[in-house]
């Protein structure tokens, strides 16, 4: 671990600090929405599997890695600033309600499941009902799974994202943020900010959303006191969007990507029978 009070070490800090954010810029500004774009064009799932594929080593290399490289250098401020966090006021207000009554936790909790689940049954009722398309918040349409094929790459797409996220922008960075300024603030929605930011190839709505998601999750850790509370939590809602949902709206599982070559929304009724459906044209640039 780097020791802030040493100034030698205080500037291999800010370096550190400085090519994860260089790091962070060049992904998500750069390469993340051109490949975005070309990834909204793809016609076969062949070619949308490879980059999901992709996509998913990246993320696991990319960020697990920023993330191993953050926590040497400054995972001795992960503690100190879990606990100076929780020590604000209507932080620490809080937790003494919780700890005092056991039963508005598990209140609380059980609520939250409840509500998830209720809404996302009404939600996908209302879809089928209607044979409309799945409704998202930001610009997340295409990335949703069109077979079963694709259905196991988005399942790993979450659970990767619920480790390597949450430990890069829960754990890390928020330390990294704390042992180079010194301020809690600024380690925390600093983190917040650059984690809505990452999803910028959604569009505004994705980045004022994935903000608040991540605030969300910044305070199941808080709260909970654990990093694992909240990489579960990160992988059940992107399971919710990238499985859960494809799967009861769309049938997707039903469809063999080996047998419908050709990646489009699939109806309700071809999804439901498992037919194979007749693909759409196709033009030379559109492969």
């Amino acid at each position: 671990m780097l020791d802030p009070s040493n100034p030698v070490m205080l500037v291999l800090l800010w370096l550190t600090l400085v090519g994860v954010l260089a790091a962070l810029a060049l992904r998500t500004f750069r390469r993340d929405q051109r490949e975005y774009r070309r990834f909204k064009r793809f016609r076969t799932t062949k070619r949308r599997q490879l980059m999901l594929r992709r996509w998913l080593i990246i993320s696991f290399t990319l960020f697990g890695g920023m993330a191993a490289v953050t926590l040497v250098a400054s995972g001795s401020f992960a503690a100190p600033l879990l606990a100076e966090v929780q020590a604000w006021p209507w932080v620490s207000w809080l937790l003494s309600v919780l700890a005092a009554r056991p039963s508005v936790t598990s209140g609380v909790i059980i609520g939250v499941i409840i509500g998830v689940v209720g809404l996302t049954v009404v939600g996908v009722v209302a879809v089928r009902k209607e044979g409309d398309e799945i409704v998202s918040v930001g610009d997340i349409q295409a990335i949703l799974p069109r077979n079963r094929q694709e259905l196991v790459l988005g399942g790993l797409l979450s659970i990767n994202a619920g480790v390597v996220e949450e430990l890069l922008f829960r754990l890390a960075l928020p330390a990294l943020l704390f042992a180079t300024t010194g301020n809690a603030i600024v380690a925390v929605v600093g983190s917040l900010l650059l984690f809505g930011l990452l999803h910028s190839y959604q569009g505004v709505a994705g980045i004022v959303i994935t903000t608040v998601i991540g605030a969300l999750f910044m305070a199941l850790y808080v709260l909970s006191g654990s990093i694992l509370v909240a990489i579960i939590a990160h992988a059940v809602v992107d399971l919710r969007s990238l499985v859960v949902i494809p799967m009861a709206v769309s049938r997707v599982h039903l469809i063999d990507g080996r047998l419908n070559p050709f990646a489009f929304t699939p109806k309700r009724e071809t999804a439901a029978s498992g037919a194979r459906a007749e693909p759409p044209a196709v033009t030379p640039t559109e492969n």
